[in-house]
């Protein structure tokens, strides 16, 4: 239950509540991906996530990584305003997960005016946002990250500034 997520004393809460969502749909998106890729094995999948749909994506590789014959199911992932850790790509957690259950690039927008991010961050509430500094230490080489300045934290704010769609 995420009410009262635009209230500063229940922002914590809704926040929590929100990433617990956000990992329990990881495993429903992975599910799906597979039922959907033993259908359609030739199409491409990319995910695009911003902010915690950025957690829903980690969780989803997390679960489709647990199957070998998963190596290489997601083409490529966007993250945009990502509300993860900043550790996440260079971690040695998510290093292998990464790799082998992305096929082509990661790559990671992020924005070091988000007021969202800024503030989640100053409030302890998510260790380093990736989406407002970008990744800290040694990445894999598929990850890759673009510095935007978007006018806020709403995706279409995101999209505003890109030069092309992914």
């Amino acid at each position: 239950n995420t009410t009262g997520a635009h209230l500063k004393k229940y922002a914590k809460r809704a926040l929590v509540a929100g990433q617990k969502i956000a990992e329990k749909n990881g495993r429903n998106l992975a599910l799906f991906i597979q039922d959907f890729k033993s259908a359609s094995p030739k199409t491409r999948i990319r995910l695009i996530g911003h902010s915690l749909g950025s957690q829903v994506i980690l969780s989803t590789i997390e679960h489709l990584a647990k199957r070998k014959q998963n190596n290489g199911i997601i083409e490529s992932v966007y993250f945009f305003g990502a509300s993860i850790a900043s550790d996440v790509p260079s971690s040695k957690k998510y290093e292998k997960l990464l790799d082998k259950t992305i096929k082509r690039k990661i790559v990671n927008y992020y924005c070091p005016t988000d007021e969202v991010l800024k503030w989640a961050n100053k409030e302890k509430f998510v260790k380093g946002p990736l989406g407002l500094n970008g990744a800290i230490g040694k990445t894999i080489p598929k990850y890759h990250q673009k510095l935007v300045y978007s006018q806020n934290h709403r995706f279409a704010s995101y999209v505003a500034v890109l030069e092309s769609f992914p």
